[in-house]
């Protein structure tokens, strides 16, 4: 009897681990996504997208996104490309690496450079 405790506790002990760690990605996801960075997200922008689109993100590799040529779009439209990509295309989803909000964010700052927030 004694041996089925101690053989059932290291089980539970992992459990109450990835129970924790399981919580502790919730709470900072939820955290990440109630507070954007505009600097760094901006830094995004012109950075990580400026990989593809160009540093001025005249165009390149992906076509131009400055905010005359884009101001066709709206919002909900950049943001759901932002998210998932364009299949058949080189642009990536970036779903798997940032929030809604950061999407909606970069999708606003695309189509007006001069916000702050």
């Amino acid at each position: 009897m004694a041996d089925l405790k101690q053989k059932s506790q290291p089980t539970s002990g992992l459990l109450g681990r990835a129970v924790f760690a399981a919580a502790l990605v919730a709470a900072t996801a939820s955290l990440a996504s109630e507070t954007l960075d505009p600097q760094a997200l901006k830094r995004l922008v012109h950075q990580d997208c400026g990989s593809c689109h160009g540093l001025t993100l005249k165009g390149g590799l992906g076509p131009d996104l400055r905010a005359d040529t884009i101001s066709h779009y709206e919002v909900e439209g950049l943001k759901t490309i932002i998210l998932d990509g364009m299949p058949d295309t080189a642009m990536p989803p970036w779903r798997p690496l940032m929030s809604e909000e950061e999407a909606e964010w970069v999708a606003r700052y695309l189509l007006n450079p001069e916000i702050t927030e």
